[in-house]
């Protein structure tokens, strides 16, 4: 007996989708009267009886049941999901719309009215001024600040090596000998008084004794209306910072409305003039310069007399820097002053002098030399954010009295801030015990 699939090889071509059929037992041949049935569609199929019983009927009713539904035939060895109806060629493609005749004159998009313009007028926008920072936040990294933050940062006990702490605080922070020891035994005393409960009315009478000795020196410099140009001339070491402390001055006097005149009489320093015109650019200042190596004191006279003739308010005039040390030096700056007294018997109005405020002690040096060639009226301490240790502006004032008109807390034009007594005490001690 032969295979059922190979009666009718062209039925199912021996694709992927024959399955091998083997081989059966022959059956009992049917009724005759089920040939009929055999050979005729059964409901919405065809019976296939004869291929199920491998009779020799198989062969002749095999083509009468591929000619009727092959489907149906190959379904019977493997069911699979049937092919997703294709559409004809015509019908894949939407139909092309009609062309318009060219007689017909449609409109185009520059035939159309432009539709009228809507103007939105924008907001103003105000821009919110960055608020400053505070004495507290420029100060914070002082030696003198970190000292006393970690001595009060914790409830230390109030004894004898309690103030004998606070002495070596002071002395490291720059303040020097006899203000530290003044402070300590006034503290002292006052402890064996029994006037301090705790320490930490100490750490309270320590800032009032020290905000007391800075008061009297505490003056803002008074711009005199009734004297133009009022001279200002600045002088220092070298590397104080005169002229970015002067570029500051002109932006602060500029944003009060007064008329103003810069000298650049630094002619020793390369750069020096070029430095302070960028700053008379920036804040809108003229400024009378001459040549590299050119007599400071003719400088300051020529800027005098046109300052004079403009009605200029202040004139600030630079100066070189040079070490207190060198005599020859130290004459022309009183050259400078002379020079300027020839046009005005009063100028210059103030003698401003720049400190460093890194310095520390030998700032007690250089004001006491420079204050013997030409008074100095007025002090400026720059740098003292970052690692200045801050103490000097106590040694300076219980050793000279001398007024502090400003002090540089930072490198923008607004930080250079109106010398404030409280604010300087307040920002380098904690405020209360176990405060930073």
């Amino acid at each position: 007996m032969q295979p059922v699939e190979e009666g009718f090889p062209h039925a199912v071509g021996g694709g992927p989708q024959a399955r091998r059929v083997g081989h059966r037992q022959a059956r009992p041949a049917p009724a005759a009267g089920n040939d009929a049935d055999a050979a005729g569609p059964r409901r919405s199929g065809v019976s296939t009886a004869g291929v199920h019983r491998g009779d020799g009927r198989a062969g002749a009713t095999m083509p009468a049941i591929l000619r009727y539904s092959p489907g149906h035939m190959v379904s019977w060895f493997r069911r699979k999901k049937p092919d997703a109806p294709t559409l004809p060629p015509d019908a894949a493609q939407p139909p092309a719309p009609a062309l318009v005749p060219s007689d017909t004159d449609a409109p185009t998009a520059a035939d159309l009215p432009a539709p009228d313009a809507i103007e939105v007028e924008a907001a103003p926008v105000e821009a919110i001024p960055a608020k400053p920072a505070s004495w507290r936040e420029r100060l914070r990294g002082s030696a003198f600040a970190r000292t006393f933050s970690g001595l009060f940062s914790r409830n230390p006990k109030l004894d004898d090596a309690l103030l004998d702490d606070i002495e070596t605080a002071l002395l490291t922070a720059d303040v020097g000998v006899t203000a530290s020891t003044a402070l300590v035994e006034s503290l002292r005393k006052r402890m064996k008084a029994r006037e301090f409960a705790d320490a930490n009315a100490l750490l309270q009478a320590l800032r009032a004794d020290l905000v007391a000795l800075l008061v009297p020196v505490a003056k803002p410099l008074q711009i005199d209306a009734t004297k133009k140009p009022f001279v200002l001339l600045t002088i220092g070491v070298n590397g104080v910072g005169k002229t970015t402390t002067i570029g500051k001055l002109a932006h602060r006097y500029k944003a009060e409305g007064r008329s103003l005149m810069l000298a650049a009489g630094d002619t020793f320093r390369a750069a020096a003039v070029a430095q302070l015109q960028a700053w008379g650019e920036r804040n809108g200042v003229a400024v009378v310069a001459q040549g590299q190596n050119a007599d400071a004191a003719s400088v300051a006279f020529d800027a005098l007399q046109a300052a004079t003739s403009r009605g200029v308010d202040v004139l600030i005039a630079d100066t070189a820097g040079r070490l207190h040390t060198q005599g020859g030096l130290m004459d022309e700056l009183a050259k400078v002053a002379r020079v300027l007294r020839k046009l005005d018997p009063e100028a210059p109005h103030e003698v401003l002098m720049v400190i460093d405020g890194t310095t520390g002690q030998n700032a007690i040096n250089q004001v006491r030399k420079f204050n013997e060639k030409i008074p100095v009226t007025g002090l400026v301490v720059t740098k003292l954010d970052g690692t200045a240790k801050g103490g000097v502006v106590f040694a300076l004032a219980r050793e000279f009295g001398i007024p502090i008109r400003y002090a540089g807390i930072g490198e923008r034009p607004e930080d250079l801030r109106v010398f404030d007594a409280e604010a300087f005490v307040d920002a380098l001690l904690p405020a209360e015990l176990g405060q930073a």
